[in-house]
């Protein structure tokens, strides 16, 4: 489906196309000298998201991304209410108009897609037709009859991020779990060639997990309560769910490299390391992750950013950048929500940890946008 080479072939068109529009968009910081910037908006289980993305020329060799804008509005879409549909189309037809007049991106450079989570709750909700009708709608809105809005399937929504996240030096010794909301889905490639794609996928997510521990509280509201009632609800899943999916994946034998991208990636990832934050993707150890678990419980204050980048000598600017993000990371996810997103990547970590072979484990914190290069590729073929 998608031919990474014949993209490498078409990319100086592309890049000549995309710079027509360049010079417009003064606002952006760009970072590669031969770039492309592309915009993905998709229309996820929470909301709509739009991330404007700098594509370098070796994005698919390097893994040469660079986020320019990532934007969302959370409209709980998957609950399908005449009131979360209004402000799903409200909230589309508004990234859309502004990725256009606000910051010029070429209606041909913008892709618009709805997520795998909607297809399959949609699916399971009998409400498939109000995806439709949002997709119609929005058509309508912005006046595009024949605008593309791919509703893409859990396959191919994995292959995807494969695609458009590892480079291609590690395509295939590379096993990518992405950890959402409320499921978490990746694969590999083990026939050497980018068409055979092996699934892994299992239904629990940070949010879900969160919420399954709270259910579970009763009338002890407490940390230590919470803390016991998601170790018992994290159990449960590595019983009944992780093992199985690991299991039945084959990946353990022929995957040398295990990335995780999602929200909870890019948090640990940023809390763990601050002083890497400009670094998409960082490596880290079992053993660094397990301990970073334990102190999100029992020391949460210890991650603030004033505290974090006490001991990191760097000049003020810089500090100021980190903290900056230290604090987005706190913005979005509380404590119970780090702890539930950090237990559920430390059970799945832990089926690929062991004494006898070593995987390198590594935090993908732009895994979110990866999709929109391979998209890029898919639509240019």
């Amino acid at each position: 489906m998608i031919n990474l080479q014949s993209f490498r072939h078409l990319l100086p068109a592309l890049l000549a196309f995309s710079f027509i529009g360049l010079n417009a968009q003064t606002s952006f910081k760009t970072k590669y000298v031969n770039s492309a910037i592309y915009t993905g908006i998709e229309v996820g289980s929470k909301g709509v998201k739009l991330s404007i993305v700098e594509i370098g020329k070796g994005a698919q060799e390097q893994g040469a991304f660079n986020i320019l804008k990532d934007s969302s509005v959370n409209t709980d879409f998957i609950s399908f209410t005449p009131a979360s549909f209004t402000a799903t189309l409200n909230g589309l037809q508004g990234l859309y108009n502004a990725a256009i007049e606000k910051y010029n991106i070429p209606s041909g450079s913008l892709y618009t897609v709805i997520s795998s989570g909607v297809k399959t709750e949609a699916e399971k909700l009998q409400k498939t037709d109000m995806v439709q009708m949002l997709i119609d709608s929005f058509r309508l809105r912005i006046n595009e009859p024949k605008r593309m809005v791919e509703v893409v399937s859990v396959v191919d929504e994995a292959r995807l991020s494969h695609l458009g996240i590892v480079p291609d030096s590690r395509r295939y010794n590379t096993f990518l779990i992405d950890i959402g909301s409320g499921n978490t889905k990746g694969g590999y490639f083990p026939n050497g060639n980018t068409k055979d794609f092996k699934l892994f996928q299992v239904p629990w997510g940070t949010k879900s997990t969160a919420n399954a521990a709270e259910k579970k509280l009763g009338d002890d509201n407490t940390l230590l309560n919470f803390n016991r009632q998601m170790y018992k609800v994290l159990q449960q899943a590595e019983n009944t769910d992780i093992v199985y999916a690991v299991n039945a994946s084959g990946g353990y034998p022929l995957s040398d490299n295990i990335a995780f991208s999602g929200g909870i990636a890019w948090a640990v990832a940023t809390l763990i390391r601050p002083d890497m934050i400009d670094n998409a993707v960082i490596s880290v150890s079992f053993n660094e992750v397990m301990k970073f678990g334990e102190k999100l419980y029992t020391n949460h204050a210890s991650l603030k950013d004033d505290v974090l980048l006490m001991s990191i000598k760097e000049n003020t600017k810089t500090k100021a950048a980190w903290a900056k993000e230290i604090q987005r990371v706190h913005s979005v996810f509380d404590q119970r929500s780090l702890m539930s997103g950090a237990g559920l990547l430390i059970k799945i970590m832990r089926q690929f940890s062991s004494i006898y072979e070593s995987k390198e484990f590594y935090l993908v914190k732009n895994g979110q946008v990866g999709w929109i290069s391979a998209y890029v590729d898919k639509s240019v073929k």
